[in-house]
């Protein structure tokens, strides 16, 4: 883990630990917290009181645990209105299923509900649930609805759970949680240069189906598109991402639409419009199947293997680079190729009608699909910039600063890419 930014130090997170096994994670969060300098204030509910106790919390802040909504002290001492108001940023950790739905309804039958209810502050959550609950359409709903007005979430990661089921839903891990409190704590009160700019970003694969078991696919991880999405919202603007499949954690502060097919992916880019930005840094299949089985095709001895019919799929960067009202200012495309790279992504740049395109060489003994750096070149309409190999988080940051300089001509990160 990094070490926290220097300026987050003497700030207060009011931290609200909810019910499930994963509340233990939130010792080790404290001990992160306030090792970096920061005042933690803790809310325990009565279901998190089953996971961790009071006096776990109140040794490791130094600090008062609040527990009772209809406490006479604590009332006295702190009221519940200034108390969801006294600290820089309230976090939810685990943020179970059922806080969820309360934070999206209104809520406020318990202190913790009221306070989310009643604060005027940030709010950050981390979810943590199992992973038929984290999928199902209520959860999801209610995470959309959190996201629009303006909850920051981290994760959940995917992985094994106390249940023994294997998914989306496994609590970030502390240094992550800790990363996203000391990156909001340290944002600048000045807006990022992409302030009150909405980017679209696309990643990862799709899924083609051929039967209900089998589909077309190819190796992206998603990971390159998903760094983007995250080093535009740190520059401040607000992001959609339409991701294909990936065993990836959702980016902070960004609203994620996951989709299975290029057909999808196309409308929920069409929906996210309009935008300022696009970057189409998913993999998108090129065709589909003709007629997709309804049952899974059986094998049979002897026989030749079925024929499959494979129709075009649409366009999704040519789609967003046509001119018309809703075409974003910026349209970034990317050419993952395994010969001649710089003539190909040209000449796809011309073809789609984008702005510009981010070319890489995808040949397998690079590494770069589906690992975790990258090495590009940058085609824009004045010609070619070979990047350095690099880590794929520094790749995204340096593209998202050349968008920002794009937009306010006079930005200037101060970093070389050489």
């Amino acid at each position: 883990m990094q070490a926290a930014p220097t300026p987050v130090g003497g700030r207060t997170v009011l931290l609200i630990v909810c019910g499930g096994i994963a509340a233990y994670k939130t010792l080790e969060l404290i001990r992160l917290l306030t090792r970096a300098g920061l005042r933690v204030r803790t809310v325990l509910t009565a279901a998190g009181k089953q996971f961790v106790t009071p006096l776990s919390l109140q040794a490791l802040t130094g600090e008062k645990v609040y527990e009772d909504l209809f406490s006479l002290t604590d009332e006295n001492e702190m009221g519940h209105i200034a108390l969801s108001r006294s600290g820089d940023l309230l976090v939810v950790c685990p943020a179970t299923a059922d806080i969820m739905a309360r934070m999206a309804a209104g809520l406020a039958d318990d202190l913790a509900s009221t306070l989310l209810l009643a604060t005027d502050k940030p709010v950050l959550i981390a979810p943590a649930m199992n992973v038929r609950m984290w999928d199902h359409a209520a959860t999801q709903a209610n995470l959309a609805t959190l996201r629009a007005r303006g909850v920051m979430v981290v994760g959940p990661e995917i992985g094994l759970m106390a249940c023994n089921e294997t998914g989306p839903g496994r609590l970030a891990e502390p240094p992550a949680i800790a990363e996203a409190i000391f990156r909001h704590l340290a944002e600048p009160a000045i807006p990022g240069p992409l302030a009150g700019r909405h980017a679209l970003v696309t990643a990862g694969p799709t899924h083609e189906p051929i039967d209900p078991v089998r589909y077309l696919a190819n190796r992206s991880s998603g990971r390159q598109g998903y760094e983007v999405a995250q080093a535009l919202a740190a520059l401040g603007a607000r992001v959609t991402l339409v991701s294909g499949p990936v065993d990836l954690p959702p980016p902070t502060g960004v609203t994620l639409h996951r989709v299975e097919t290029a057909r999808q992916m196309l409308a929920a880019c069409r929906d996210a419009l309009p935008c300022d930005i696009a970057v189409c840094a998913a993999a998108v299949a090129d065709w589909h199947v003709a007629a997709e089985a309804t049952r899974k095709i059986k094998k049979t001895a002897g026989a030749l293997p079925p024929a499959l019919t494979l129709v075009p799929n649409p366009d999704i960067l040519a789609d967003l680079s046509t001119p018309g009202p809703n075409r974003p200012a910026l349209v970034v495309g990317f050419a993952a190729e395994t010969d001649t790279v710089e003539q190909h992504a040209a000449a796809k740049r011309l073809a789609k009608g984008c702005d510009w395109i981010v070319a890489n060489d995808v040949r397998p003994e690079t590494g770069i699909m589906g690992g975790m750096e990258n090495e590009i070149i940058l085609i824009t309409g004045d010609g070619a910039e070979q990047w350095p190999r690099m880590g794929k988080q520094d790749v995204a940051t340096h593209l998202a600063e050349r968008i920002a300089a794009f937009f306010t001509p006079d930005f200037s990160s101060g970093r070389s890419i050489s």
